[in-house]
């Protein structure tokens, strides 16, 4: 039997190694099968019991991959002699959510981010509310990361009002797209901290990761899709309640801001403040509280912090 197997996988040198080193040690392991790989594809010549075999442990090499965001060869040896299993591979217990680029483990690192992994299962909609460097978005985009990766949604959408803070968006250079970057960095910093560039790349082109102002939210639905607000405390009423009416089914969202750092004219119309006061006794809807202590920055932005709220 002859069988054309096409790798789900962005980056084929991750599965076949540098200068094929990985899929040597693969072929190794099923002698009896003609076994030639080109770019995405895989050529396979051989018994069809031994061909089906293969592609159970091709299949497992690419989701350890997927998931750790790594592939060495002990992972390669573990995998094909069954070590690992399909189920260990996803197995979620030591919370961790899943593993940067660079391979280390991306989990809680204090008990307010704990507190947002928690309630993130038992709410559809989450505020997580508190100073800078807490770890409030990146937390909230590798949640983000997890589910789309575990296919448990389509699509993930990520958005910040586009408010000056001290610079007029006029005056900056470009077309509108380059106006608006600068505003969405944060958003891109932590998804190319969890995702491989050329991935990452590929879910924005084809819109399964979009990253918009939130004027771009107007008259949309949002289904099967997590969705997070950054810097919501530059919302205003009505632009946040705009914003939660979006939500469609199969939906979360994740609206994250500091009441500290307001930066509209008139703060008393923030639309984070608002929503605290209105929506923190309604059943689905969670409101997570990080305090200076949650700092995980360098240590002295805490002092910094401290200091400016005296």
């Amino acid at each position: 039997m002859e069988k054309n197997l096409k790798i789900n996988i962005s980056n084929p040198v991750a599965l076949f190694g540098v200068n094929d080193v990985n899929i040597e040690r693969i072929i190794n392991y099923f002698p009896k099968l003609k076994i030639v790989a080109r770019g995405h594809n895989i050529k396979i010549l051989g018994n069809d019991a031994e061909i089906l075999d293969f592609q159970e442990k091709i299949k497992l090499l690419i989701e350890f991959h997927n998931k750790y965001n790594k592939l060495t060869v002990s992972d390669i040896e573990d995998i094909l002699n069954q070590t690992i299993t399909e189920t260990e591979i996803y197995n979620q217990s030591d919370n961790i959510l899943l593993y940067s680029t660079n391979g280390k483990p991306i989990k809680s690192k204090t008990p307010s981010q704990q507190i947002v992994i928690q309630k993130y299962n038992e709410s559809d909609l989450l505020f997580a509310i508190g100073p800078a460097g807490t770890g409030k978005t990146y937390i909230a985009i590798a949640l983000a990361v997890r589910a789309l990766k575990n296919k448990q949604v389509k699509r993930i959408i990520l958005s910040r009002p586009a408010v000056e803070a001290g610079e007029k968006l006029g005056f900056l250079p470009g077309d509108i797209k380059e106006k608006l970057d600068p505003y969405m960095q944060a958003l891109y910093d932590a998804l190319y901290e969890m995702i491989p560039g050329k991935k990452l790349d590929d879910y924005i082109e084809n819109r399964t990761i979009q990253i918009a102002p939130l004027a771009y939210m107007r008259g949309r639905t949002l289904n099967n899709a997590i969705v997070i607000l950054d810097e919501a405390q530059n919302t205003t009423i009505n632009q946040l309640k705009m914003f939660l009416t979006r939500m469609g089914e199969n939906s979360k969202f994740i609206v994250t801001g500091d009441i500290t750092q307001i930066d509209i004219p008139n703060k008393s119309n923030s639309g984070l403040i608002h929503a605290k006061k209105k929506l923190s006794n309604i059943d689905g809807i969670t409101f997570v509280e990080f305090n200076v202590n949650d700092v995980v920055r360098h240590p002295i932005v805490k002092q910094i912090i401290k200091h400016y709220d005296k």
